[in-house]
Order: C-alpha cells, then sequence, then structure tokens
C-alpha cells in the first residue's frame, strides 16, 4: 500500500502543485464571495478527482505484470471520479457521463475476466507408464501413498485424498475413530486375527451369512493375512468388520465399492502399491509385488482386472475427484456420495450413513429450522453450504464429523454444479429427474 501511494504521489505531484496554487489564485484574485467558493471547492473536487486518478494509474503500473487481480480496481476508481467530476462540473457533465459508463462496462468486463480460475497454458506432462514390478518396496510404498493421499507426505495431510479415495471414509494414524469404515492402522497384524473370527467361516464360504458369499465363484476364502487384505478390496462384503456394515444389514453389507471396478478402477499393480505402504508406514516387512499380485489374482477372475497399460502415475495433491465433465451419476459415485447416501434416481446410491438426498423437500425445512445457523436462502445455496461445509448443519441423528469437509476442493465448480442442480430437484415421493 505504501508503495502505491508512493507511486502516485511520484506521477502527480507536480498537478497537485498546479492546483493548490489555483487555489490560492482564486482567493486572491476573485473579489465576489460565493463566485471565489465555488472556484475553490471546485477546485478541491479536481484535485481529489487527481489523487484517485494518480492512485488508479499507478495501481495499474504496479500490477500490470504480475499475478495480482487488482488491476479491474484502476477501471472502478476512473468509473468513480468521472461520475464525481460530471456532478459539479456541469458544463461538460455529458462528456464526464459517457466517458464514466464506458469506465464502468470496462470495469465489470475485466473484473469478471480477472477473477475467473486462471489456466496456464503449455502442453501436458508426458505420460510414464509405471513398472510396479521393478520397482523396491520403498518406491512401491511412495507410490502407494500417492494413490492414497494424492503424494509423498500427504498421509500427514488432514483432507489429503489420492486416486484411491481411501481417506474419504477410513482412518489411518492411531487412535484414530473412524466412523464410516475401520481404521487401516495395524492392519497388517489385524489381517490375520480377523481369520479366526468365527463370523469369517474359513473355508467354507457357502457357511458365511453375508450378502456375498465368495469374490468369484470357486475363488474360496483367505488363507494368510495378505489374502484378507486382497479380498476386502476385491469383495468387500465378503466379510464385514461388526459395525461397519450397511445400516438395517446386521453386518452383512459393505458400504465400501470394490476398488478394482469403476469409479476408482485401481489395477492389479496400484493395489500392490497401497498394500505395501501399509506394512511400511509401520516399518513392517511388506509381502514381495509377485506375492501380493499373486493374493490378488485369487479374489479377482482375470476378466475384472484393469490392464497393466492404464498403469500411470497417481493424481497429485490437488488432483480433483471429479472435474464436472462426467455425467452426474459418475460424479456422486467418484465423490463416494452413494456408499453413505440414499440418492433417488442414482443407480448404487442406497447408503444409511447420511441422511437420503431429498433435498427439494428437505431443504427448505432445514433452513427454518431455529438450530440451522447457516447463510443459505436458497436450495441451491444450502446444498452447496451443505457439500462445502458439512458441518455447518448437521442433520439429527447423524454425528457430526463423518462427512468430510474437502469436497470443496476435491471437486471442480461444474461438477459441484451437476451435483447442486440434480439434488434440488429431488422431492420426496416424485419421481427423480432424468440423468
Amino acid at each position: 500500500m505504501a508503495e502505491l501511494f508512493a507511486a502516485a504521489f511520484g506521477l502527480g505531484w507536480p498537478v497537485l502543485v498546479l492546483l493548490v496554487g489555483l487555489m490560492i489564485y482564486f482567493q486572491v484574485t476573485i473579489p465576489d464571495r460565493a463566485t471565489r467558493r465555488r472556484a475553490v471547492f471546485k477546485t478541491f473536487i479536481g484535485m481529489l478527482a487527481a489523487v484517485m486518478a494518480f492512485i488508479a494509474i499507478a495501481n495499474y503500473k504496479l500490477n500490470f505484470f504480475g499475478n495480482s487481480r487488482l488491476l479491474p480496481v484502476s477501471l472502478a476508481m476512473v468509473t468513480a471520479l468521472s461520475f464525481m467530476m460530471a456532478m459539479y462540473f456541469y458544463n461538460v457533465s455529458a462528456l464526464f457521463k459517457i466517458g464514466g459508463t464506458m469506465f464502468f462496462v470496462a470495469a465489470a468486463l475485466s473484473g469478471y475476466g480477472n477473477w475467473l480460475p486462471q489456466v496456464e497454458g503449455g502442453f501436458p506432462p508426458p505420460e510414464v507408464k509405471l513398472d510396479f514390478g521393478g520397482m523396491t518396496a520403498q518406491q512401491l510404498a511412495d507410490e502407494g501413498e500417492k494413490i492414497i493421499f494424492g503424494g509423498i507426505g500427504q498421509s500427514k495431510v488432514q483432507g489429503a485424498i489420492g486416486k484411491g479415495q481411501c481417506p474419504l471414509c477410513h482412518g489411518f494414524n492411531e487412535g484414530f475413530l473412524s466412523e464410516r469404515a475401520p481404521n487401516l492402522f495395524g492392519i497388517p497384524e489385524r489381517a490375520k486375527k480377523q481369520l479366526e473370527d468365527p463370523r469369517y467361516h474359513k473355508g467354507k464360504p457357502g457357511d458365511r451369512d453375508t450378502a456375498q458369499k465368495e469374490a468369484f465363484a470357486g475363488s474360496g476364502t483367505a488363507e494368510g493375512g495378505q489374502e484378507y487384505i486382497a479380498e476386502s478390496h476385491a469383495c468387500p462384503s465378503c466379510y464385514v468388520v461388526s459395525g461397519f456394515g450397511v445400516k438395517g444389514t446386521n453386518d452383512k453389507e459393505s458400504p465400501m465399492p470394490t476398488i478394482h471396478k469403476p469409479p476408482i478402477s485401481l489395477s492389479l499393480g496400484e493395489l500392490a502399491a497401497v498394500d505395501t505402504w501399509l506394512y511400511v508406514r509401520e516399518g513392517k516387512e511388506p509381502p514381495s509385488y509377485e506375492e501380493i499380485i499373486k493374493a490378488y489374482e485369487k479374489f479377482i477372475p482375470e476378466a475384472d482386472r484393469p490392464k497393466q497399460t492404464e498403469d500411470q502415475p497417481a493424481a497429485g495433491g490437488g488432483g480433483l475427484l471429479a472435474t464436472g465433465e462426467e455425467p452426474v451419476a459418475q460424479i456422486f459415485a467418484k465423490a463416494q456420495c452413494v456408499v453413505c447416501h440414499t440418492i433417488p434416481g442414482i443407480p448404487g446410491a442406497m447408503g444409511t450413513v447420511g441422511p437420503k438426498l431429498v433435498e427439494k423437500t428437505n431443504a427448505p425445512n432445514r433452513i427454518k429450522d431455529p438450530a440451522y445457523k447457516g447463510g443459505a436462502k436458497t436450495v441451491r445455496e444450502y446444498i452447496t453450504e451443505s457439500v462445502i461445509s458439512p458441518g455447518t448443519y448437521v442433520v439429527k441423528p447423524f454425528p457430526d464429523g463423518v462427512m468430510p469437509k474437502v469436497f470443496g476442493q476435491k471437486l471442480s465448480a461444474g461438477a459441484l454444479n451437476k451435483i447442486v442442480d440434480y439434488l434440488s430437484q429431488v422431492e420426496e415421493g416424485k419421481e427423480p429427474p432424468k440423468i
């Protein structure tokens, strides 16, 4: 700010000296008191307009080559001074008003363009196919952390989510209380103990009282800790950890999607990297890459295995879950909304972890609730607020903190707009909108 005023003074001090001189001249040479006061007042207005003009010029000069988005401020200031001058110099007020209108339009267009999200041009990064089988255990673990959290070191960053989307449901830190899925800290050792649970029915998939008996016909059950982890990814409903099943199913069905299938679609190499990280981050010796792949091949038939040619470097920490180019049903799936919510008209959206999303019915009632402390006035505003800041209003009896607070960063504006458009049309007891 000091630099801006210094630049403005450097540009305009001769003009200001001239205007001050004019004020003194009018005081001395004009005998009529009323005429003298009008002349002095108009000169003062001219000084004020000159100050604004030079600040606008200085702002434009200082920020033209930088990344600042303050350039439209210059046009706004020139607009203001044009209309101000028109009020006091009525002989040429029409000219000032025309100029002010032109600057106003220019300022509006410039501001709209300048404050839009900026996209840098350039060539896309070269595609590099990952050779998971040729990596060391640490290199595999690093790739696993990227897949889970979006980047190396991101496992320590709250809200970090990668291609695998695991943190949307699972906790990964010791002592962390997960609400929607088991905490995966200690899973390398805990996996072996889960096999001894009488509900697991080791070797007897037909005895299982679960929604799905086997990953596929004849696949059998896990024979060790790594096979248990592989089966959990390939067939989440083959065995459900107590307390984490779909509400109302008595832990017979898991809300977790199979992550080798769309919308997540991790390849066997990526799954091996994820599992390796689970071991390495706890300082434990992981199974070899070949052993992990063999475990997954037991539970994922060849026809369902994503091809190795699809393996690409995991998205960085700023990767989006959805870009907005996808159909709305796919956006709901990519953001895992279908796991926790029932959404009429969206395939697979039968979750009970969160409230049913009939927002054309729900939103007006919740806005009127005395407990509501948000700022939404319309259905669309309420839905947007609920996605971006879910803790603003927590629907009873669902606990606070279950829904992640990262969707404002992980969904593009286009994806969020599609979600809001769809949910704002969903009404209780009526046909959902067509996808």
